[in-house]
Formats: structure tokens, C-alpha cells, sequence
């Protein structure tokens, strides 16, 4: 077994946390973007999606998309839950997981595309469109704002207790801070509380 591994992509990051918080060991194998290592025809038989990061189990077996490799360790691993155990819980981590996805991550990855840092790599044909970078930072920032507000009733993003809704929303605000020029507003107390307490967890270092 084996994970295929970017080190400073987000996506990748949020499999090393889980695998971290689970305790579970498995060899990473780095793929080169700037080279275009995930075009290329044997990573495309593994992904052909050409994304990272990708699990190879040990029957040749591929599993892309963060999510699925932490679904399939979740149900190998069950303890500790970070889907959650109670029907409740489960749709609920869910639920504030894919709205993560959906309207931060997205929003963070609008602003990355266009930015300065991707300008300067070989592109090929795309084509950086301003108004797209403009409209991810705004969804960004407004979502930061609300997530603020959500964390003044619940420690962590979908309750109670530490999920897989937490390292989604660390892995991507990391990325953004560091990356994409997108921190968080400092008088987001709330927010800036939870950053605070999940980034001090080990697994955090994955």
C-alpha cells in the first residue's frame, strides 16, 4: 500500500492528518506537478483525473479523492470515529464537510488558479481570468466570517468533538494563509480559537 503524496497540496494533507489521528503508516510516494508527472500516461492509469493524492492498495487497486481514501480507512480502522457515530453525527459532519468543499476550498482554489504563484508555472493553454480571483477571495473571506460565527455555539466545525470537517477546514485555511495570500481576518476570535486548538494536536504535523 502506498499514497501517492503532494507535500504543500491541501488535498494531500487532509489524508496524512486522518491516517495521523488513526495512527495508520503508509509510504508515501511524492508526485512532481511542476515536471507534470500527474499527466503523464502511468499516473493517468492510476487517476484519470490526474489529481492527487491517490491510495494504491496492494492489488493494484486505486483510490482517488481525499475523502474515499478516508472513507476506506475510517471502515478499516473504525476508532477513532471521524465520520462520526450516531446517525445524527454522521449526516452532520457530512453535511459541514461537503459545505467546506464546496463553498471555502473552492472558493480558495478560484483565487490560487489565478494568482500570482500559478502565473509563473507552464500553464499551456489556461487562460487566468482576474474577476475569478476576485470573486474567490470575497467567497473566502465571507465564508471565514461565517465560520466565526458557527464556532461561537460548537468547539469544533460540525459539533462537539474533532472530525474529518476540521482537517478540511485547517488543510485549506493553511493553504490559504500560506499560499494564496488569504488569512484569515485577525478579529475572527472565534475562528482564530479553533485554529488555534486543532493545529496543536500531533496529528496536525502530518
Amino acid at each position: 500500500m502506498k499514497l501517492y503524496d503532494v507535500t504543500l497540496a491541501p488535498n494531500p494533507r487532509r489524508v496524512r492528518i486522518f491516517l495521523a489521528e488513526k495512527g495508520i503508516d503508509v509510504p508515501l510516494v511524492q508526485v512532481n506537478l511542476a515536471e507534470g508527472e500527474h499527466k503523464g500516461a502511468e499516473f493517468l492509469e492510476k487517476n484519470p483525473s490526474g489529481k492527487v493524492p491517490v491510495l494504491e492498495l496492494d492489488d493494484g487497486t486505486c483510490i482517488a479523492e481525499s475523502v474515499a481514501i478516508c472513507r476506506y480507512f475510517e471502515a478499516l480502522t473504525p476508532e477513532p470515529r471521524l465520520f462520526g457515530t450516531t446517525p445524527a453525527e454522521i449526516g452532520r459532519i457530512d453535511m459541514v464537510n461537503r459545505q467546506l468543499e464546496l463553498e471555502l476550498l473552492q472558493a480558495v482554489g478560484r483565487a490560487w488558479v489565478n494568482g500570482p504563484i500559478v502565473a509563473k508555472m507552464a500553464l499551456g493553454s489556461f487562460e487566468q481570468i482576474p474577476a475569478a480571483k476576485l470573486q474567490g477571495e470575497n467567497g473566502a473571506r465571507a465564508f471565514y466570517q461565517r465560520l466565526d460565527g458557527e464556532l461561537a455555539t460548537r468547539q469544533f466545525m460540525a459539533g462537539e468533538a474533532f472530525s474529518v470537517a476540521d482537517i478540511t477546514a485547517l488543510c485549506t485555511i493553511d493553504f490559504a494563509t500560506r499560499l494564496v495570500d488569504l488569512k484569515p481576518d485577525p478579529e475572527l476570535s472565534e475562528l482564530w480559537r479553533w485554529h488555534g486548538e486543532v493545529s496543536a494536536r500531533p496529528s496536525a504535523g502530518a
